[in-house]
């Protein structure tokens, strides 16, 4: 279940997506999720998956990784889908039975949220697949560089973020390598009501936040260790640099807006 998870992860790959600028990137995804909840419709929420899905074949990432991170919230999408779908009043009644009313109105819901949480959630896991780390934290501190204005620790939040994402997959793999551990000495993490799951995980989350708590102490004495004291003054081995393929990508970036505020308008 923990492997399916595909946030945080890097794929490496030749792609046009993966040589442009991390700024460029971001300011995408930021359009992306803002044009997500600008639609409010079926077919507009058809055209935002259609111009995905034209990203994710230019990024090279193949598809089937690219949705394995839908799988382990498939119980999130059920119970959003289902609270929409019954819970959303409207004025006409497609099917009643007791309390279980399904309106026209919580039918769209529950449809729109649905798409909404998939393409949310693929739509921000090609920005990380196609982006390392390291050049995800030169393109926060250089973009959201104007803040220091305002006494914002802009480095300081950067770093925060590439070392959260970098520690997604590690805590992943530990997490596994603890719940195969503890299956091996004859735990059961499948049988049971939800609060016997939710009790088997103790085992789990001890150690798990042992070894993190370990890595992060490892990771401060580390950057000790190299005179690390903040971003006042620190240079870039591989400075940002805009190309031609960046502003092409922006026009892209705003035609797509433009196009979804299209869709509202008109749909």
């Amino acid at each position: 279940m923990f492997r399916n998870m595909t946030l945080g992860q890097y794929y490496p790959a030749d792609s046009i997506l993966h040589r442009l600028d991390p700024r460029t990137k971001l300011f995408g995804t930021l359009i992306f999720i803002i044009s997500i909840f600008i639609v409010d419709s079926v077919p507009g929420m058809l055209v935002i998956a259609a111009f995905l899905g034209a990203v994710i074949i230019i990024s090279k990432v193949p598809f089937s990784f690219m949705v394995k991170g839908i799988r382990g919230i498939v119980v999130l999408l059920m119970i959003a889908g289902l609270f929409n779908l019954f819970l959303t009043p409207g004025d006409k009644i497609l099917f009643h039975f007791g309390i279980l009313t399904i309106t026209d109105a919580g039918l769209k819901s529950a449809t729109l949220m649905t798409i909404r949480m998939i393409v949310l959630i693929i739509g921000t896991s090609v920005m990380t697949l196609t982006t390392t780390p390291n050049s995800l934290t030169d393109g926060l501190e250089k973009g959201l560089r104007f803040l220091t204005v305002f006494r914002v620790p802009v480095h300081e939040i950067s770093m925060m973020m590439s070392i959260a994402l970098r520690f997604i997959p590690i805590l992943i793999e530990e997490t596994d390598k603890i719940m195969k551990a503890q299956m091996a000495r004859g735990a059961d993490f499948e049988s049971g009501g939800i609060f016997q799951k939710a009790k088997s995980m103790v085992p789990i989350l001890v150690p798990l936040f042992v070894s993190a708590f370990r890595r992060a102490n490892d990771l401060a004495l580390a950057m000790e260790a190299r005179c690390y004291n903040g971003g006042d003054g620190r240079t870039n081995m591989k400075p940002l640099k805009y190309a031609g393929i960046d502003a092409i990508s922006y026009v892209c970036i705003f035609v797509f807006l433009g196009t979804c505020i299209a869709a509202k308008v008109l749909l």
